[in-house]
């Protein structure tokens, strides 16, 4: 059986409250020892000075394309990545054709991913019919059928009646609301974050007022239902504050932030950069500074990745 010995790696644990330098052997698929000092002399060496060796991750935000886009992604060639990348289990959104705003197409999404049997594959059910935010879905069946939370993610739920009704099923089922937070009306086609950068380039804003403005909105709504809310992709400094406050009042909220939102700035858009396209946008060095202590002093609960793959002529 092949042996590896990695010495002198970074060993996270966070719930063990573990953080030290340890050897690890691995025997065939299995980890079969892990101490200060591993002697062994059939095994190959690998030095793991300046890595880390974390649990399986777990990503609360991926779009596995499938049904009804498998030219961008399938939910097998989505699990295989996220395998390739260290985890074990993805929330996977609804923003499919047909939409998993059903029970049938939660339960499809499921099956197939523990088919699959590579990681566990998460539904998050579509809060509105189709995603259009002009009726809500049937909760109690996307949740018989597997579904762990609910978002038009994509969209914002534009109407407050139906955000505040959604909010009163989330407090009911005890699973949270994933909210995209874009005013749709502030956005009105915009394709980059709203700067004197972005101007200057000619391109039509996505202001960090409609992200500010949704979430004000939803933790209003979220205080008179004492439902459960999860903010997807906070990009914008005054979210964080926002967030924050809400936290101090006690309400059930958490949100997330991706990796590009911690490293990247609207400036990844010089040149007409298309990979750089991202809803919400990349905004300026201020925000990123905010997201990276929002993150710090965990008022930001998570890392998602965003996972949203497409056509390289799409982009």
């Amino acid at each position: 059986m092949e042996k590896i010995l990695i010495r002198n790696i970074s060993v996270c644990d966070p719930e063990e409250g573990v953080k030290e330098n340890f050897d690890v052997l691995i025997e065939g698929e299995k980890i079969k020892g892990v101490e200060k000092e591993i002697k062994t002399e059939d095994a190959e060496v690998i030095e793991g000075k300046g890595l880390y060796l974390l649990p399986g991750l777990v990503d609360v935000h991926a779009h596995l394309r499938e049904p009804g886009f498998e030219d961008k992604e399938t939910i097998e060639t989505g699990v295989k990545a996220a395998v390739k990348g260290g985890y074990v289990a993805i929330f996977a959104m609804p923003n499919t054709n047909p939409c998993m705003d059903r029970g049938a197409v939660v339960k499809y999404v499921k099956e197939k991913g523990k088919n699959i049997g590579l990681c566990e594959v998460f539904p998050v059910g579509a809060i509105t019919k189709g995603r259009k935010g002009e009726e809500l879905a049937d909760f109690y069946e996307m949740i018989r059928e597997g579904a762990i939370a609910f978002s038009d993610d994509g969209d914002y739920v534009q109407n407050s009646k139906i955000m505040q009704n959604a909010l009163y099923y989330t407090r009911d089922f005890n699973l949270p609301l994933i909210q995209h937070a874009e005013d749709k009306f502030l956005v009105n086609g915009g394709c980059a974050n709203e700067s004197p950068f972005t101007i200057s380039l000619g391109l039509k804003g996505r202001p960090r007022e409609a992200e500010i403005i949704a979430i004000e909105r939803d933790i209003i709504l979220l205080k008179k239902t004492k439902g459960k809310l999860h903010i997807a992709h906070v990009s914008a400094k005054e979210s964080v504050d926002i967030i924050k406050r809400a936290k101090e009042e006690g309400l059930s909220v958490t949100c997330e932030v991706t990796p590009h939102h911690l490293i990247l700035t609207e400036k990844a858009i010089e040149n007409f950069n298309t990979n750089a396209k991202v809803n919400p946008p990349l905004r300026e060095e201020k925000d990123k500074e905010r997201l990276i202590e929002g993150l710090k002093e965990g008022i930001i609960d998570v890392i998602a990745t965003d996972h949203a793959p497409h056509r390289i002529q799409d982009k």
